[in-house]
């Protein structure tokens, strides 16, 4: 594992914490930001931190290509796959980009992507990522929570400039 997938989860599971089955939740009984929905044969409660850290790297750190990036795009990216999956963070990428928005991160993506530098990437990706949830229906009720985490998130984008 890279030290920039070490600093990106670290940050990620700094927002994910630890087990939570909030009835209300469409994620159901989550732990350090993995749930059951997802994982249906984990044991979510007893998931320990390395467990997830291994899913998180494998499953959607070389999944969503975060390793190609630099260090902060490649945290913007993880950060939002964990909360809204792979392909719909590639699209708020690729929008973010002016590429096609199709969720296939492939060449035309990766090159844009290099060629943008990365404070423009990170204030346009965050801005398709707070367009994007702050419709879902579940806003009034996780919405100051997923506001308060892109908050911290431009923080972190500020750090990595």
């Amino acid at each position: 594992m890279s030290v920039n997938f070490l600093k990106a989860i670290n940050r990620v599971l700094g927002h994910e914490g630890g087990y939570v089955n909030d009835p209300k939740d469409p994620g159901g009984e989550t732990n350090w930001g993995i749930s059951k929905r997802s994982y249906p044969s984990l044991d979510i409660k007893n998931l320990t931190r390395n467990q997830a850290i291994s899913i998180y790297y494998k499953d959607f750190w070389l999944k969503a290509h975060c390793e190609e990036l630099s260090d902060g795009a490649g945290y913007q990216l993880l950060d939002s796959a964990v909360n809204s999956g792979i392909s719909q963070s590639i699209r708020f990428a690729q929008r973010a980009l002016g590429v096609s928005d199709d969720g296939i991160f492939g060449p035309h993506t990766l090159e844009a992507m290099r060629s943008t530098s990365e404070p423009k990437f990170i204030m346009l990706f965050l801005a398709e990522r707070l367009d994007f949830i702050r419709k879902l229906k579940m806003w009034p009720r996780f919405g100051s929570g997923w506001a308060g985490r892109i908050a911290q998130i431009l923080r972190f984008g500020a750090e990595d400039l």
